[in-house]
């Protein structure tokens, strides 16, 4: 018999590989980091010896979730200003508190209060945009989550940087200082168009290709940002990300929701993907991502929850089912992103957006075993017709009851493994205190 590290069992394995659907009485199989293989469960116990056996009976085993645009640390800003529009919000409100409050302490314990919510909730892997990406990388590794940290580029001096050059310097030492760590990733993260100049964007453009890391930006968030940018110069704005050599394969384009159909022809042309982000979208009243046009073009499409600020949390589960909601009523086809491909979006979509479609998003031989195990015994999911739609349509972040992470097993029994919850929402109350003080 061939020996493995752990076999998981479970009613029901959703592989989200083209073809599989949902595999009844089947597990997955994990050595070391790595999944050696996904079998009917009776087949494994005939040719696999193993160390450790779980029977996650009533349970679907899933691709951890891949939150693909947060900004973690902001979950300390949770209710903060709520139900405002953007401009407000961001100038009004988050921006002068991120100006009284923000520095490394504040990025550590904002980044581990949000890894402990994706983690329950079944995300493994976030990409993160936000100031001192190193201690948001340091936090992800505390508490065993994969992140992806965004080399952070805005165009107004804050606690981690004053120029656009001390930006792109201070990132490119984040790149080289983890880019050969297990569970950490980097990507450039210039903040939005009318945010960042030309030159800093053409600069961009040239070291993502040096360093071979992906691209993310909010693009097209909003209707006044159009409006601006065409007062300002003259041109939309994805056409002057075209101009400066920004549409490629690299690029996440955030939120998109302002979008004609020469520019969705020329997004899937380039071969941009386009990070969906509902939730706060609906909240902020930015608009809509017309995401059923977009993936009848081809264009890969990736879900993030955006910051807890403006969500106001960081639940994958919801925000899978929100998008496939609002996919229906934005068209007007009630077939428009189904669930499996709601929850396609939410895994290997965003695997593909990160560029890391070889190692994440789907349970496959030879893949990162990062894998979440969801409870589809209880009442409030019974019957259970069809495990994705179950998932999909009627799943809560309660019902996740274990993660694993490389293997590694950080949600056990929906108790973090890594980390006193109790203490870290004490600090969260902490920092409330402090940034309702206001300014002095």
């Amino acid at each position: 018999m061939n020996h493995v590290d752990q076999i998981l069992h479970a009613s029901w394995v959703i592989p989200v590989e083209p073809g599989t659907g949902s595999l009844a009485n089947h597990c997955v199989a994990i050595s070391g980091d790595r999944i050696v293989d996904v079998l009917p469960s009776a087949t494994a116990r005939e040719r696999l010896s193993t160390d450790f056996e779980l029977d996650l009976r009533g349970h679907a085993l899933i691709p951890g979730f891949i939150n693909c645009h947060t900004h973690a640390a902001m979950s300390l800003f949770r209710g903060l200003a709520d139900d405002l529009p953007l401009s407000d919000w961001l100038e009004n409100h988050i921006w002068p508190a991120e100006s009284r409050c923000v520095d490394r302490q504040f990025v550590r314990d904002g980044t581990l209060l949000a890894a402990a919510e994706m983690l329950r909730g079944g995300t493994t892997c976030f990409s993160d945009m936000y100031f001192f990406p190193d201690e948001a990388a340091a936090s992800a590794i505390e508490i065993g989550i994969r992140a992806v940290v965004g080399m952070i580029i805005i165009g107004f001096p804050s606690a981690w940087a004053s120029t656009p050059n001390e930006y792109l310097h201070n990132g490119q030492q984040v790149h080289d200082r983890y880019r050969s760590h297990p569970l950490v990733r980097t990507t450039f993260a210039p903040h939005a168009p009318y945010t960042v100049d030309d030159e800093t964007l053409r600069r961009v453009a040239t070291l993502a290709e040096e360093l071979d890391v992906p691209i993310q930006m909010h693009v097209h968030e909003t209707a006044l940002e159009i409006a601006q940018a065409l007062a300002d110069n003259g041109r939309r704005p994805l056409a002057r990300l075209a101009e400066l050599g920004l549409l490629s394969h690299r690029l996440m384009a955030v939120h998109m929701t302002q979008l004609n159909d020469e520019e969705i022809s020329e997004v899937a042309r380039a071969g941009v993907s386009v990070v969906h982000c509902p939730e706060s979208n609906l909240k902020l009243a930015s608009g809509f991502c017309p995401v059923a046009k977009l993936l009848d073009a081809g264009v890969n499409i990736a879900l993030g929850t955006d910051g807890a600020a403006s969500n106001n949390d960081l639940d994958m589960l919801s925000e899978m089912r929100t998008a496939a909601l609002l996919a229906k009523g934005v068209s007007g086809d009630a077939s428009a992103l189904p669930a499996a491909q709601a929850l396609r979006l939410a895994t290997l979509g965003g695997a593909q957006a990160l560029g890391l479609e070889t190692e994440l998003g789907s349970l496959a031989r030879d893949k990162l075993a990062d894998i979440v195990a969801i409870d589809l015994s209880d009442v409030r999911a019974a019957p259970v017709f069809d495990p994705i739609s179950q998932i999909v349509y009627a799943g809560h972040r309660d019902q996740v009851s274990n993660v694993w992470v490389g293997g590694r097993r950080v949600v056990k029994n929906h108790e973090l493994a890594n980390l006193d919850a109790a203490a870290l929402t004490l600090r969260a109350n902490e920092w409330r205190a402090k940034i309702s003080e206001g300014p002095s």
